[in-house]
């Protein structure tokens, strides 16, 4: 019987039809597997608990609702500790030359762009969070399998062709999501970068969101979601630290701190320093002239 990987181009220009060779579901307690490889496709599912998944590349940590997609021949292994007890469920399944009416995966790729894409992108395995849809695909394609009912082939080639779909559109969401993550960190890199070389003019968020060629709107979600802060409390904080350093470093009159981070109102400076540090301006630069008095005693 001549099986075939996920990612073989066969897959893609003849018509094979996946078909399930083993499932089961298994509570797994303080087990150590050693390392093995099968000439099928695995999914190993979390259904509760925790566990390793190791193989030959690095190790991967897997809870609930997690899902490793292993291709055909990868060597592996499964680590649960003794005192997180690991319930899974597996399938492995491999792909035969089609039989039957039923489109085969070239077919589905050919109307599927997420499965075109997933398949032509060789991976030894892939790692995801589910978000439910998979569980009851999984679930659906094992009751099927232990069905009895002499027509229960077409149920199950359509559970396989739902579940690889979803797979694939989970994997290009994950995919989009890790791109959008990464042009939000250049982003906020670049708008971080803008704020500590321009701390000392009179900015506002429209001026960073022209330099950095992003909308404001956009741009204040990504910061405070990547930072914790929004953008004027991070450059508050970034001007208070300048201010500390100016009234603890140099002998600049405190009237005209103010000016050097960019802050046109003494008031409105005087207010945000003693918000910030809990201390007038005055008061800072006497308590560090004092205890470097001390220091030197």
């Amino acid at each position: 019987m001549n099986h075939i990987s996920l990612y073989q181009r066969e897959l893609l220009t003849d018509h094979y039809h996946p078909k399930v060779f083993a499932y089961y579901f298994k509570r797994w307690e303080s087990y150590h597997m050693s390392f093995h490889s099968h000439k099928e496709i695995e999914i190993m599912y979390v259904i509760d608990g925790k566990c390793m998944v190791e193989t030959m590349e690095e190790s991967v940590s897997m809870k609930k609702g997690d899902f490793i997609l292993l291709d055909a021949n990868v060597p592996h292994r499964l680590m649960v500790d003794k005192n997180t007890p690991c319930r899974m469920l597996n399938v492995e399944f491999s792909f035969l030359k089609k039989e039957g009416s039923f489109p085969s995966i070239k077919d589905l790729a050919s109307e599927n762009k997420n499965l075109a894409e997933f398949l032509l992108h060789s991976r030894s395995y892939v790692v995801l969070k589910d978000s439910n849809e998979i569980y009851y695909t999984l679930k659906n394609v094992v009751l099927e399998l232990d069905k009895k009912e002499s027509e229960k082939d077409i149920m199950i080639q359509l559970q396989l062709a739902q579940l690889l779909i979803q797979i694939a559109r989970l994997a290009a969401w994950e995919k989009e999501k890790k791109s959008e993550h990464q042009q939000a960190d250049l982003y906020v890199k670049k708008t971080i970068e803008y704020l500590h070389h321009n701390y000392d003019c009179d900015i506002q968020v429209k001026d960073i969101s022209q330099a950095v060629n992003l909308h404001p709107g956009y741009l204040h979600r990504i910061f405070k979601k990547q930072t914790g802060s929004t953008i004027v409390e991070y450059l508050t904080s970034l001007r208070m630290e300048k201010a500390k350093m100016l009234l603890a470093d140099t002998d600049i009159p405190v009237i005209e701190i103010s000016y050097y981070i960019g802050i046109n109102s003494r008031p409105y400076f005087s207010l945000l320093f003693k918000k910030y540090t809990n201390m007038t301006p005055n008061e800072y630069r006497k308590s560090v002239e004092q205890n470097i008095v001390k220091f030197g005693r």
